[in-house]
C-alpha cells in the first residue's frame, strides 16, 4: 500500500443537493441551508477540523434543460436549481478558519480577465492566499444564450479562449506589479511607486488588455490552479496550466484511463508529473460498522430521484435520455458538452453496456464520481485502492447528505488516515499552495504561467 500524502478536498456548491438528486428531500440533509451563511461557517470549521486541504465549490451558470428539452425536471427537483454565487460565500468561510484553501469555479467563457484577475486577487489578499480556481469552460447552452450568444461555442473552441485568458490572467497576476512596488512611504507621501507598475499591453484573438493590473500583488499572485477537462482538448489544456486536475470516474479503471492520458499529456507539455496532482470524486457512505453503513445506504436510496438524475446527465453529456426505456443501452455520441462524463457513463460496468437504470443508479448516489460504503478503515481501504491502482493522488469528497456526509467523514474516517499517515494531522504551509505542494506562495519558476511572465526588472 502506498504511503504517499492524499489531498483530500470537500466538493459542495452553493445550491440544494450537489450531486446526489433527491436526496435533499431525507429528513436529515441541510442543503436547503445553502442560502444561511451559518450553514457555510459550520462546514468550513469541520473541514478545517477534519484537516481538509480545502473546499472545491462547483458553480455553474445555467439550467439544466436537455431532458425533456425543459429546464422543468432540474428546477422541480432541486439539480443545481436555485444556485447562488460561489465567490461571496468565500470570505465567511475564511473568517473562521485559519488554513482552510477554497478552491472556486469560474467559468472563461462568461466573465472578461480583467475584472475577473482583480475578483481573484481581493480574495486571496482576504484570505491570507488560500484562494484556488477552479478554471472550466462552461458546458451549458443555456447559460451561453442567456450571456446573449446565439448558441454553446464550440467544444474546442473554448479551449482556445481559455488559453488566451489564462495568458491576460498570468499577465495581470504575474508582471504588471513589480514585488517592492508598493512603498508606503508616509513620509515622502508615496503609497506606490509608479514606475513598478507596468501596463501589459495583451492585443489577442478574443481579448484586448492594454493597462496594468488593478491589484497589488496578493500573496500568491496566482491562485491555485485546478483544471476539470478530460477530453483530449481539456487535458492538454490541463498539462499547460493546472497544478490539481479533477476528474470524475464511475470504476477505478476509468479513472485509471484517464490518469494514463493526463500523464501523457503532461509529460508531453515538458511538464514533470510530480507538478500535477490529480483527483477524484468520491462519495463516502460510513457507518462505525459495515452493517450500519448498508443500512445508511439503503435508506438513502429511498430518496433517488431517477428524473433528476436524468437532468443531471443530459445537462453533463448534451444527451436526451427522457424517450429511453430504463433497459435500454446508452452509447457515446461526441458533441459540445463534457465529452469525458459521456464516455465515462458508458462504462459503469467493464463487462456490459450500461444501461438508463445505470445511470439512474450511478448519479443517484454519487453523481459523477464513485460511492464506497463500509466501516471506518474499509473506506480507508478502498481509498488506499484507488490510489494505487488508479494513480490518482487524492480525492474530491461529495456528499449523500450535508452536512451528514461531511461530519461521518471527518469523525469516522480522518482518523483512520492520519493513523496511516496517509493525511495531514497538521498545516504546515503558509498558503494554499505552500499547504499542497510545501514549495513557497507562488507558481513554481518552472510553470508556464510563471517562467513566461517572471518580472526581472
Amino acid at each position: 500500500m502506498t504511503k504517499k500524502r492524499i489531498f483530500l478536498n470537500a466538493f459542495d456548491m452553493n445550491t440544494p443537493g450537489h450531486q446526489s438528486p433527491g436526496l435533499w428531500t431525507h429528513p436529515d440533509d441541510q442543503s436547503h441551508r445553502y442560502k444561511d451563511s451559518a450553514y457555510w461557517t459550520e462546514l468550513a470549521k469541520t473541514l478545517e477540523n477534519g484537516r481538509f486541504d480545502a473546499v472545491f465549490i462547483a458553480d455553474v451558470l445555467g439550467t439544466y434543460d436537455v431532458y425533456g428539452e425543459s429546464r422543468d425536471a432540474a428546477v422541480r427537483n432541486g439539480v443545481q436549481s436555485p444556485v447562488n454565487d460561489p465567490f461571496l460565500i468565500v470570505p465567511y468561510m475564511a473568517a473562521v478558519t485559519k488554513h482552510l484553501g477554497f478552491g472556486i469555479t469560474a467559468s472563461v467563457t462568461h466573465e472578461h480577465p480583467y475584472t475577473f484577475a482583480r475578483k481573484i486577487s481581493t480574495l486571496d489578499h482576504l484570505t491570507n492566499g488560500r484562494i484556488g480556481w477552479n478554471i472550466v469552460t462552461s458546458y451549458l447552452k443555456s447559460a451561453a444564450v442567456n450571456m446573449g450568444l446565439e448558441d454553446q461555442i464550440n467544444h474546442d473552441e473554448r479551449y482556445n479562449i481559455a488559453e488566451e485568458y489564462l495568458e491576460v490572467c498570468y499577465k495581470l497576476w504575474e508582471e504588471s506589479w513589480e514585488d517592492d512596488a508598493v512603498k508606503l512611504d508616509k513620509e515622502n507621501r508615496v503609497f506606490t511607486d509608479p514606475s513598478k507598475v507596468h501596463d501589459i499591453n495583451h492585443q489577442g484573438k478574443y481579448y484586448r488588455v492594454p493597462g496594468a493590473h488593478l491589484c497589488e500583488p496578493s500573496p500568491q499572485r496566482t491562485p491555485v490552479l485546478y483544471q476539470a477537462g478530460a477530453s483530449k482538448k481539456g487535458r492538454a489544456f490541463a498539462a499547460n496550466n493546472a497544478e490539481l486536475v479533477f476528474i470524475g470516474a464511475p470504476t477505478i479503471a476509468t479513472a485509471k484511463a484517464t490518469v494514463d492520458k493526463l500523464q501523457e499529456d503532461i509529460e508531453r507539455a515538458g511538464r514533470s508529473k510530480e507538478e500535477i496532482k490529480i483527483l477524484t470524486m468520491f462519495v463516502p457512505i460510513v457507518g462505525k460498522t459495515e452493517a450500519e453503513a448498508k443500512e445508511k445506504y439503503k435508506d438513502y436510496q429511498q430518496y433517488i430521484s431517477a428524473e433528476g438524475a436524468l437532468a443531471l446527465f443530459g445537462g453533463w453529456t448534451g444527451v436526451d435520455l427522457s424517450q429511453y426505456a430504463k433497459d435500454q443501452e446508452i452509447s457515446y455520441i461526441e458533441n459540445d458538452s463534457i465529452r469525458s462524463a459521456l464516455e465515462n457513463f458508458t462504462k459503469i460496468h467493464p463487462d456490459r453496456p450500461s444501461t438508463v437504470e445505470d445511470v439512474i443508479q450511478t448519479i443517484g448516489i454519487g453523481g459523477m464520481g464513485a460511492t464506497a460504503i463500509g466501516a471506518p478503515e474499509q473506506i480507508a481501504d478502498e481509498m488506499e485502492r484507488w490510489v494505487n491502482e488508479a494513480g490518482i493522488d487524492g480525492f474530491n469528497i461529495a456528499y449523500a447528505i450535508t452536512p451528514g456526509s461531511f461530519k461521518d467523514f471527518v469523525e469516522l474516517v480522518i482518523p483512520v488516515l492520519q493513523e496511516r499517515g496517509l493525511v495531514q494531522t497538521e498545516y504546515e504551509g503558509s498558503t494554499l499552495r505552500d499547504n499542497l505542494f510545501g514549495k513557497g506562495d507562488k507558481l513554481l519558476d518552472t510553470h508556464p504561467g510563471r517562467k513566461k511572465h517572471l518580472l526581472v526588472k
